[in-house]
């Protein structure tokens, strides 16, 4: 009789647990977020876009001071976004000191403006959950 019931439109409670159960382990609803610039997402590369994107342009020693890091740690990331072409390099002397000055490229403005834009729609969506 049971299963009579069953076929016309009524569930078994077997049929019910396993429609429970199912829902339970559904992949969870995710928005459909922008692809972030993975060269610009890392903090310290964001830091040196960000800093340049306010100033004109900073020598190695300004960046360092302001990120607050190591003459390694910034050269390396700095070559990373030279090598985009996120931000240019000159190198020359003052006097007998030598001096590096970075500064932020059209295409790293235009980079920079995408990445903000992303990450606003990411805050956008994560509001609306």
């Amino acid at each position: 009789m049971a299963r009579a019931l069953a076929s016309h439109g009524k569930r078994t409670k077997h049929q019910s647990r396993a429609r429970e159960h199912s829902r339970e382990h559904e992949a969870p609803r995710t928005p459909e977020l922008p692809e972030l610039d993975r060269l610009i997402h890392e903090r310290m590369r964001l830091g040196i876009v960000s800093a340049l994107a306010t100033n004109d342009s900073l020598s190695f020693n300004d960046l360092k001071r302001v990120l607050k890091t190591t003459d390694g740690n910034l050269s390396v990331h700095a070559r990373k976004l030279e090598e985009a072409e996120y931000i240019s390099c000159v190198k020359f002397f003052e006097g007998r000191v030598p001096r590096t000055e970075y500064r932020l490229t059209a295409k790293g403005r235009a980079a920079l403006a995408e990445y903000l834009d992303q990450m606003e729609e990411w805050i956008r969506v994560t509001r609306e959950q």
